[in-house]
């Protein structure tokens, strides 16, 4: 598997594989249109690639870049890639990414019973620290917010 950044030719795929998932946050045409646009709020996207001649999209993952915190806002993976260690690599290219621009911590959200995603966040490091209740439609759902904390300020009293 290779890891990298998105392209705008990248999109086609991400919104098939988007539109497969259950799970995914689901993203209209614009949303996914916006991640390259010069006047968009920063934002990273990642994709997870076979390592073949196809470059067929494993998964990928969407994260809006504040100056001191980053927030996961979508991660897909294709099902029949699941449990082999996308989810993981995307989380983990994002946190390096996200130390080398010091950034003191990454945020999300998951739908409660996401038993799958919570796991991976969990076994990363991400830790719970709240919940936004009735949160997702369709069903109506409790989110949970997870942060894993990347930079740490020691405070003289």
């Amino acid at each position: 598997m290779l890891l990298r950044r998105a392209t705008p030719a990248d999109l086609p795929s991400m919104r098939e594989l988007e539109r497969r998932s259950e799970t995914a946050a689901h993203w209209n045409a614009a949303q996914y249109d916006a991640l390259f646009a010069s006047d968009a709020q920063v934002r990273i996207a990642i994709i997870a690639v076979e390592n073949s001649a196809e470059q067929v999209i494993q998964g990928f993952l969407i994260a809006r870049c504040l100056p001191d915190e980053w927030e996961i806002e979508n991660i897909v993976v294709d099902e029949k890639f699941r449990r082999s260690g996308v989810g993981s690599s995307l989380t983990q290219k994002l946190l390096a990414e996200a130390r080398t621009a010091s950034v003191g911590a990454i945020i999300l959200e998951v739908r409660e019973s996401n038993l799958a995603a919570l796991r991976l966040y969990e076994s990363i490091g991400f830790r719970p620290e709240g919940r936004r209740k009735n949160y997702y439609p369709h069903p109506t759902e409790d989110a949970v917010l997870y942060r894993f904390l990347l930079q740490t300020c020691d405070k003289i009293p």
